[in-house]
C-alpha cells in the first residue's frame, strides 16, 4: 500500500513494467516523520529525497531569529533541499515534518542508479523537474505581484488541504506576511 501512489504518479508519466515496480520497492525505503521532526538540516547535506504518502512538510530557514517557510508540501509530492541533495553541499534550509508523515526515501545514488535504468527514468525526472521548476516560477511572481491577501486566497483555492492542516503560523511565513496580518485577513475574509 505503501508504495501505491508513488507508482501511480511514475505510470501517469511513463509505462512502467514490473521489473520498473520492483525497482521502485528495491531504491524507495518508507520512513515514518513525527510532528516538528527536522528530517534534514540546515548545515549538513540533505541525504534523501522524500515522496510524501501522508503528512505535510515544509522547508525553513532562520532569519534575525524568525523562521522563514519557503515552501510546503503535501501528498503526492516529492520534497528536500534540491540543490544540497543534488550538489551535496551543506543545506541552507531545513526540512521538517510539520504532521506525522508517512514517507517513500531515496539516496542521491540510488537516485541516479534509477536513472541509469533506461530513458523513461530519464524522462519521468525531466516532467517532474519541470512541474517543479514551473511550480516556483509561479510562486516567486506571486510573491511579487499578489498581495497578501490575494496570496491567501489563491492558496485557499489551489491548495485547500493545507488550510485546513497546516498551522497558521507556518502559512502566513508560507505566503510572506506575520501570523498577526493573516489574522486580520482571515476575519475579513469570514466578515
Amino acid at each position: 500500500m505503501e508504495y501505491a501512489r508513488l507508482l501511480n504518479l511514475i505510470s501517469s508519466i511513463i509505462t512502467i513494467n514490473d521489473r520498473d515496480n520492483d525497482l521502485v520497492h528495491e531504491l524507495f525505503e518508507p520512513f515514518s516523520g513525527s510532528r516538528g521532526e527536522i528530517l534534514e538540516p540546515q548545515g549538513k547535506p540533505a541525504e534523501f529525497l522524500y515522496f510524501i504518502n501522508k503528512g505535510f512538510l515544509r522547508l525553513f530557514y532562520f532569519e534575525d531569529g524568525n523562521e522563514v517557510t519557503t515552501n510546503i508540501n503535501c501528498p503526492p509530492g516529492f520534497i528536500t533541499s534540491f540543490t544540497s541533495f543534488i550538489e551535496k553541499t551543506p543545506s541552507t534550509i531545513n526540512l521538517q515534518c510539520i504532521t506525522d508523515c508517512e514517507l517513500l526515501r531515496i539516496d542521491k545514488k540510488n537516485l541516479d542508479y534509477l536513472y541509469r535504468q533506461g530513458q523513461k527514468w530519464g524522462e519521468f525526472a525531466r516532467v517532474v523537474t519541470e512541474h517543479s521548476l514551473n511550480y516556483n516560477e509561479q510562486r516567486t511572481r506571486d510573491m511579487l505581484v499578489l498581495n497578501a491577501e490575494q496570496r491567501y486566497q489563491k492558496l485557499i483555492l489551489k491548495q485547500p488541504d493545507i488550510i485546513r492542516n497546516v498551522p497558521l503560523q507556518y502559512i502566513a511565513s508560507f505566503i510572506g506576511i506575520k501570523p498577526e496580518s493573516l489574522s486580520r485577513i482571515r476575519r475579513q475574509i469570514i466578515s
